[in-house]
């Protein structure tokens, strides 16, 4: 069984996602419902939400409607990964709330629309610290070429567990391995970093990819952070773009066949469980 460590959840009628406005494949609906299904057939036993940069205004009611579907009769949701804003100076407001949450279990800042800088100024890094020993995480969402800034980050923050997105989004669709893998080896030389391997079916040529030009990218990460310190997320609907929820599944099933099984089931599920749950 799987553990979505990355969901999605899209509510047009609920929330404004300024975002969406430019990217016309993933612009509509995205509901839990339709994804349960989906999930209970594949095998996805338990799932986080993953923020969807709704307008800043909106975070807290995000994560009231995630709370809402939680409580759901039979649901899979077992807490958020909320939106915030660490280079803001409220950012301890949204900490604070979290530690009297039940939803909340971290924080996401997508960095890789903004400019390098955003993550390296004293505000930001002194308010990713404030995560520090209380079980809260951070995202790290950012491009292969702002690793290096995001390992800067980590160093500063030696008692936050950061969780990187989709393998650092490499270029799979352009063969861009090099300097990747370089960036990720290096990156994995902190201990306090998972990985999250996430839709990475995303990153291929839509039309033509197929396993062996995922692969180097999936086991040089697993290479990188050892099985004890990468989780799996479905990153539902953006892995539509790459053939979708059922492809991505069958693709994760395929590049560990060769796996044993406790390897399986700490990347599947139980990494993520003693991240979040425990």
């Amino acid at each position: 069984m799987l553990f979505d460590t990355h969901l999605h959840l899209i509510y047009p009628d609920r929330l404004d996602y300024p975002w969406l406005k430019s990217v016309p494949a993933l612009s509509a609906p995205s509901t839990f419902s339709s994804y349960s299904v989906k999930a209970k057939r594949l095998g996805i036993s338990e799932c986080l939400h993953m923020e969807v940069d709704v307008d800043p205004k909106q975070i807290y009611q995000e994560n009231e409607l995630i709370a809402e579907l939680m409580g759901e009769p039979a649901s899979i949701l077992r807490g958020a990964i909320s939106a915030a804003r660490p280079e803001n100076s409220d950012f301890s407001q949204f900490v604070e709330a979290a530690q009297h949450s039940k939803t909340i279990k971290g924080f996401r800042r997508v960095l890789h629309t903004q400019k390098d800088e955003t993550s390296q100024s004293k505000t930001f890094r002194n308010n990713i610290k404030l995560l520090s020993d209380t079980g809260l995480t951070f995202d790290l969402c950012v491009l292969p070429h702002q690793l290096l800034i995001a390992a800067e980050l980590v160093d500063y923050c030696p008692q936050v567990t950061f969780i990187l997105n989709h393998c650092g989004v490499p270029n799979i669709k352009n063969g861009d391995f090099s300097p990747w893998n370089n960036f990720i080896s290096a990156l994995a030389e902190r201990p306090n970093v998972i990985a999250k391997i996430s839709g990475l079916i995303a990153y291929g040529d839509a039309e033509t990819w197929d396993l062996d030009d995922i692969r180097p990218y999936f086991d040089h990460t697993v290479e990188a952070f050892g099985h004890s310190r990468i989780v799996w997320g479905s990153d539902s609907p953006v892995c539509n773009l790459g053939g979708g929820l059922e492809t991505w599944v069958a693709s994760t099933h395929a590049l560990t066949a060769d796996w044993s099984l406790d390897q399986r089931r700490c990347f599947y599920k139980d990494n993520a469980k003693n991240i979040w749950l425990v």
